[in-house]
């Protein structure tokens, strides 16, 4: 038996962005113009995704099935797949030392989230922002960083990282070793200035109030 929900709101923040790197001018739409961002997979040829920047996803669960909570009078109520997976997230900020979350919201059937790519490049943990231009400076959302991977992955390599360790601590829950929890590819926008930001943060903290009319919506 499955404990009881968690009513969730979007995770929010209200931090200036800084200093960030232009993309190419052919950079994709927004993801709130996009008809059906999960079968979107839109990778800019010989931009590098390792470097410093802001990166909007959106990851669709396999078939877009429901599997992370209600939205109930316009609020998201995680399950515990659903608790599991806002884990997994946070855990990606406490594994790799150039990662930093903003704003990220869990719905029923895909996650957003705005994962910032710092440009920090030292050896031991640390509690703040010390890149000399960062990209946005996002709220931590606290937990200690410990095992920290010598590495720097690019948003590919996170992205891998996230899948496979929700999946994996979900199929435990459930006892379904082996069985798919993701669709295989995922929506990536570089995120271009303070305002393209804000806008994409409003539509996430918009989006389980206005979940009947989500293109992801499944009834």
């Amino acid at each position: 038996m499955e404990p009881p929900s968690h009513q969730a709101q979007p995770h929010q923040s209200t931090q200036p962005v800084g200093t960030v790197r232009e993309p190419p001018e052919h950079c994709e739409p927004p993801l709130h113009e996009s008809k059906n961002p999960c079968r979107r997979s839109i990778r800019l040829q010989g931009y590098d995704y390792s470097q410093a920047g802001a990166y909007f996803i959106t990851l669709c669960t396999r078939n877009q099935e429901s599997l992370f909570g209600d939205i109930v009078d316009g609020e998201m109520r995680l399950n515990a797949a659903g608790l599991i997976v806002a884990e997994s997230w946070k855990w990606l900020a406490t594994q790799y030392r150039h990662v930093e979350l903003d704003e990220w919201v869990i719905m029923p059937n895909h996650l957003h989230g705005i994962i910032v790519i710092t440009d920090d490049s030292s050896q031991t943990a640390h509690t703040s922002n010390t890149a000399s231009t960062p990209p946005i400076n996002p709220i931590r959302r606290g937990g200690s960083r410990t095992a920290l991977l010598p590495q720097r992955k690019p948003i590919g390599g996170l992205i891998g990282a996230f899948k496979t360790v929700s999946t994996k601590r979900i199929n435990e829950y459930r006892a379904t070793m082996g069985a798919g929890l993701w669709q295989r590819n995922y929506y990536e926008h570089i995120i271009r200035n303070e305002s393209d930001l804000n806008s994409i943060r409003e539509y996430m903290q918009n989006n389980p109030m206005q979940w009947e009319m989500d293109s992801l919506f499944d009834n």
